[in-house]
């Protein structure tokens, strides 16, 4: 008697838990992500240099970056490009209009598990108790 009742509240639970699923078109429901804080970036280039290159930048520096004045920025969404643009004034500040969309990135499956000894035996002594000897035959 007090299995079928824990199973009807096991059962109750499910049924509010489904009510919040995705969408039946199959689409994700973002909106439970609006809030979700991501760091945005704009990235004008990269160089590298010694420390000793670095150690000497003053005031009045200048580190050339790899690109030239005019080519497209991109915009990183916690490291990963996602978007490029030119940089516009706006004011006295600085933004990005955003002109190409990159494409998603697809991520590799990751690798199988590493194989067990206890999953694959050594030729030969398949069969045997891990806590006995080989016997040599």
């Amino acid at each position: 008697m007090q299995d079928t009742a824990q199973n009807e509240a096991k059962d109750r639970i499910y049924e509010e838990l489904d009510g919040g699923a995705a969408p039946a078109d199959g689409g994700a429901d973002l909106g439970r992500l609006q809030n979700v804080p991501v760091e945005l970036a704009v990235e004008i280039g990269r160089t590298r240099m010694t420390i000793g290159d670095a150690l000497a930048l003053g005031i009045g520096s200048v580190v050339t970056v790899g690109r030239l004045a005019g080519d497209p920025v991109d915009l990183l969404v916690n490291g990963r490009v996602i978007a490029r643009g030119e940089v516009v004034a706006i004011e006295e500040e600085l933004g990005l209009r955003i002109t190409e969309i990159a494409a998603p990135v697809v991520e590799a499956p990751p690798p199988p598990p590493e194989n067990d000894e206890a999953e694959n035996p050594e030729p030969g002594n398949a069969g045997m108790n891990p806590d006995q000897e080989a016997v040599p035959g």
